[in-house]
């Protein structure tokens, strides 16, 4: 009887280690897909291709289906100026639920407030630090 108990007890250890590995990964699966973009230079043509990574993501795998943010410091912050070249598609990525945030450290920096800025994006303290959680919470990360 105790070696039927032993055995009995070894097959529920085993069905509880393999159910503690798979819930992990459907939970995981049912998740929204994660993508954090960086834009640190100033330069209208990385701005609109990380803006169209953005927008055909959306269109690949459906708004509703991920969470999008672009993160801006250094010379990146430029674009994000009220009157950038790229303000009109800033705007268009806001709409469509693409967060667009601004490096509160570089704004410092260059003397910036949000009064430059353009009016839908959002600020994080620090840039780096903002993709370093991200990648922290499973988002995948681009630099175009």
């Amino acid at each position: 009887m105790k070696r039927m108990n032993k055995m009995i007890g070894a097959l529920l250890g085993s069905a509880m280690m393999v159910g503690a590995l798979v819930l992990p990964a459907i939970s995981h699966a049912a998740d929204k897909a994660r993508l954090v973009i960086q834009v640190s230079v100033n330069d209208p043509a990385t701005w609109n291709l990380a803006l169209n990574n953005a927008k055909n993501v959306q269109k690949d795998v459906g708004k509703e289906n991920v969470d999008l943010e672009i993160v801006a410091y250094g010379p990146g912050i430029n674009m994000l100026k009220a009157d950038s070249e790229v303000a009109n598609r800033i705007d268009e990525a806001v709409d469509s639920g693409v967060q667009v945030v601004a490096c509160q450290n570089t704004m410092r920096g260059m003397k910036l407030n949000k009064d430059d800025m353009n009016a839908k994006v959002g600020y994080v303290p620090s840039g780096v630090v903002e993709i370093m959680r991200r990648e922290q919470q499973g988002y995948a990360y681009l630099r175009p």
